[in-house]
């Protein structure tokens, strides 16, 4: 009995130990003021090797980057979110020109500034993707802090 209760739990930590998800792609982020009514939001993404996340300009749905933030009387966005010109090429398997970034981007949004200070409440969505495989789109909410 003893025998199989430690094959359990071995088994059962292997099994977690690959169950981990993969995260290639980290986020961070900073606001900038400009002057004391306008702020820049810079939002970068670090990717590990030969992974890549693909741009806001993709035609697939599925695969587009995505930035949507929470309405509130302390800012106003100014534009949309820019990012820098992208890698593009055609993808013969799923038969489109795709754009994407591989090891870091910076994408920026310019915001108004109604208050002295205001929480932007940024959600982006994204999927990253190697030469292989892609793994699922993801997303994540960043409260960022502009004084």
């Amino acid at each position: 009995m003893k025998k199989f209760l430690l094959l359990l739990v071995f088994t059962i930590l292997n099994f977690a130990a690959f169950a981990q998800l993969e995260k290639p792609i980290t986020w961070s982020y900073i606001a900038k003021k400009v002057n004391k009514t306008e702020a820049i939001l810079y939002l970068k993404a670090k990717l590990d090797n030969k992974w890549h996340v693909y741009s806001q300009n993709v035609k697939s749905d599925a695969m587009r980057l995505k930035f949507s933030y929470a309405s509130s009387k302390d800012f106003t966005l100014i534009g949309r979110t820019i990012e820098p010109n992208p890698i593009k090429k055609y993808d013969k398997t799923v038969k489109m020109d795709l754009a994407y970034f591989e090891k870091e981007v910076v994408f920026q949004q310019k915001i108004k500034m109604n208050k002295k200070e205001a929480v932007v409440k940024a959600k982006v969505e994204f999927m990253v993707c190697n030469d292989r495989s892609c793994l699922p789109a993801d997303e994540i909410t960043l409260n960022i802090l502009v004084k």
